[in-house]
Order: structure tokens, then sequence, then C-alpha cells
């Protein structure tokens, strides 16, 4: 797998979206996820968006953070919040989604966040497994879903005390 980055408004990166977004309706019931996002939102060194490949130079995941700083969505000094984690049917079980998740919070901490935060929902079950067995934990909840009744919030720190 070659995991590269790009930005959030790459075709690519699109495609991908345009999948994740269908999957969410499928799973929820609904329009997908709204929270709104620009592709600037994503740029170092303030965030990091990224593609992962197969060896046949297929988009197969995605994933990227944004700075979040406090503010009256419940966001706390030095968070990088993960956004649009996604692995295509066919790649999952792979181990895409853990070294995506690696990859992004290495940069995350490179870049001096001391936090990673993320929402997932109560329809994802194999999300919050992959997070809670690298190191996540339900925090307050935050964002844009935070007043959802379905809505799974979780952090995990980036530096050690």
């Amino acid at each position: 797998m070659n995991i590269r980055p790009c930005r959030f408004d790459h075709p690519d990166a699109v495609k991908l979206n345009d999948q994740v977004q269908l999957e969410y309706a499928e799973r929820y019931g609904d329009g997908g996820d709204v929270t709104p996002l620009d592709p600037t939102m994503f740029d170092p060194p303030h965030g990091l968006y990224l593609l992962a490949y197969d060896e046949l130079g297929r988009p197969v995941a995605t994933g990227g953070w944004r700075t979040q700083d406090r503010n009256a969505h419940g966001y706390a000094d030095g968070d990088a919040e993960i956004k649009r984690m996604f692995v295509i049917p066919e790649g999952r079980g792979r181990g895409l989604a853990r070294r995506m998740l690696a990859a992004l919070e290495d940069d995350a901490r490179a870049a001096g966040r001391v936090r990673m935060v993320l929402e997932t929902g109560d329809r994802q079950p194999e999300a919050v497994a992959l997070y809670t067995s690298s190191g996540y934990a339900v925090c307050e909840k935050f964002g844009h879903y935070r007043e959802y009744e379905s809505s799974i919030c979780m952090a995990k720190p980036l530096r050690q005390p």
C-alpha cells in the first residue's frame, strides 16, 4: 500500500468521500455526514489529508486530521480531529485503517497537537473497535453531532504526560 498526502478536493479523495457518504446514508438512513469541511482545513501544518493506493494504483483508503482548539463546539486547545477515515469494502481486513490512523497520529503529533479526537456513530461498530484497540476512549461529546444520541466521541492523548 502506498499512502500519500493529497488535497481533500483531489478527484480520488472526492470519489472515496462520495463512497463513505453513501455508506453513512445506508447505515443511518439519512443524507450522510453534513459536518462542514473545506479542503484548506487539511492543509499542513494545520492538518493533513491522506490517500492510500493499492498495488494497481487504485484509491482504497482515506483519512485526514484538522486542527481544533477550544471553541463552542466542545473542542480543547491542542486537539487534532480525525475526519473521513474510510476503507473501501474490498480493502477491509488488511490493516489499512490502522496504518492510516497511525500515519495521521504521527503527523498531528509532529505538528504539536496534544490530543487526537474523533466522532463516530453507534452504527459503526468496526470503527469503534478499531479506535478502542488503538488506545482511544469515549470522551465528552464535541463537534457537529454532539447533540445526537447516536454520536460517539473518542479521544487519545498524543503525548505522554
